[in-house]
This record gives C-alpha cells, sequence and structure tokens, in this order.
C-alpha cells in the first residue's frame, strides 16, 4: 500500500481508539447509573481525576500496567479490551472497502461493539442503542452506501419479526423466555444495515458461536443447564459484523449466498 492508501485505515483505528475508549466508559458506568459524558474522566475506585497521558487508549492502560497510579487499584480491563476491539473494527473496515464504505462499515461495527459490551457484562441491550443501529442503517442507505434501501427495509422487519416469532413460541413451549427482548430489535437493526440476504448468514454464525460456547461449557467442569444464560446480542453483534467484511469484499453476494446454502 502507498503512504496516501494508508490514510483511511490510520483515521479510522485513531478514531476507533477514541471511540473505543468512550464504549468502554459506558459499558462500566451506563448500567450503574452513572453519567458518562459529563465532568472529567476520573479512577472507577479512588475518583480521582485522571490527567491527559493517563487518557491515553490501550498504550495508558500497559504503561501503568492496568493500575491507578493513586491508588494502585485495577483499572477494569474493559477499557483495555473494548479499545482494541474498536481499534480491529476501524482498521478491518478500513482494508476491505472504499472510504465511504469502510466509513460506514466502522460505524456499523463501533455501534455493534457497544451492544455487545454491554449484553457481555450485564444481558442488557438498551433501546437507545439498538435504535441508534436502526437509524444509522436507514441514513447510511440514504447517503448511498450499503444494500439498497428497500433490502434494508424488508431486512429491518424480517430481522426484527423472525426473533420475535422464535421468542413467543419458546414461552409458549416452555413457560419462560429464552431470548431478552432486546434481541429481536438490535437482529432487525442489523437487517436494517445489511438487507434481508445476509440474515439467514448471520443468523447462522451467532448460532454456531452460541453451540461452541455450550460447547465449552460442557468440556468445563460443569456443565450447562436450562437456566444459563448466554449473551446472545454479542454472538449476533460477531456474526453482523463479519456478514458486514464478507459483503464489503465481495459485493455480488456469492459468498454469503455459498455459505448459506445446505451441503
Amino acid at each position: 500500500m502507498t503512504i496516501e492508501a494508508w490514510g483511511m485505515p490510520v483515521l479510522l483505528g485513531v478514531l476507533g481508539l477514541v471511540f473505543g475508549s468512550f464504549i468502554a466508559t459506558l459499558a462500566i458506568r451506563w448500567p450503574e447509573g452513572r453519567g458518562v459524558s459529563k465532568g472529567r474522566s476520573a479512577c472507577d475506585a479512588c475518583d480521582k481525576a485522571l490527567r491527559a497521558h493517563e487518557l491515553v487508549p490501550v498504550l495508558s492502560y500497559m504503561l501503568q500496567r492496568g493500575r491507578c497510579r493513586e491508588c494502585a487499584a485495577k483499572i477494569h480491563p474493559t477499557h483495555f479490551l473494548v479499545e482494541l476491539a474498536a481499534l480491529a473494527v476501524g482498521l478491518t473496515a478500513a482494508l476491505v472497502a472504499p472510504p465511504a464504505e469502510a466509513a460506514a462499515g466502522a460505524v456499523f461495527g463501533w455501534l455493534l461493539l457497544a451492544l455487545a459490551a454491554l449484553d457481555l457484562t450485564h444481558f442488557w441491550l438498551p433501546n437507545r442503542l439498538t435504535g441508534a443501529l436502526a437509524v444509522t442503517g436507514v441514513v447510511a442507505a440514504l447517503l448511498g452506501t450499503g444494500p439498497p434501501i428497500l433490502d434494508r427495509l424488508i431486512g429491518g422487519a424480517a430481522g426484527f419479526g423472525v426473533l420475535w416469532l422464535v421468542s413467543e413460541a419458546y414461552l409458549w413451549l416452555r413457560g419462560r423466555r429464552g431470548l431478552g427482548g432486546g434481541d429481536p430489535k438490535m437482529f432487525g437493526a442489523i437487517g436494517l444495515w445489511l438487507g434481508w440476504q445476509q440474515l439467514p448468514f448471520v443468523l447462522l454464525l451467532a448460532c454456531a458461536i452460541g453451540l461452541a460456547l455450550v460447547g465449552l461449557m460442557a468440556l468445563g467442569r460443569r456443565r450447562p443447564t436450562g437456566s444459563d444464560r448466554l449473551p446472545f446480542g454479542v454472538m449476533l453483534a460477531l456474526g453482523g459484523f463479519a456478514a458486514w467484511i464478507l459483503w464489503a469484499m465481495y459485493p455480488d453476494g456469492t459468498v454469503l449466498y455459498w455459505t448459506t446454502q445446505p451441503l
């Protein structure tokens, strides 16, 4: 790649670090009812205001060995992991798609990351974030990036409808909820980004990840039970961004078609 060609990866990588820092703070503070955007950044343990050199994503965590300089308390590893994930999202988007598509894909990936972080830590997919994912999907279509608007609208309705029907059927058969209320909304929002054609692949990959996790649990010390909860939003996020990567690399859809066909 030429020096000019590295401009977009560098830009989206840096933005990924910045947004990753915000997403990590959001995932930690929002479920606790604490403000995210108000006031100066501070240590979660001692509440000491952080200085500029303590706020550099990833690097500050590594230099401080994961501890606060003031009270020596451990910095929540969510900060480091989410910042790295957001960096990876930005770089990947820039490397597989043209600039306009890459910018849209990065926004899609960062919103998915925020939802996945909240679902992983608190089993919570807030309506505000799923709504933001849905709205930005429509805006991206109006700006001329990604699948056509009609495919997206069908995908939004189909994504929500399929998981809502699965949830209601499970409730009727088992007498309890098998999916959280946010999962159908998130899948519908993903449909508004990817279009209806890619939803089978997203769902297939999400279910495969879930089965792999159950298998790992079964191999561990404690076998999984019917009361165990899995953060399905995390799996949908992984499947959704993987589908977007494949679409960006093969926009004719041939790869996704063959991956969803029976053997």
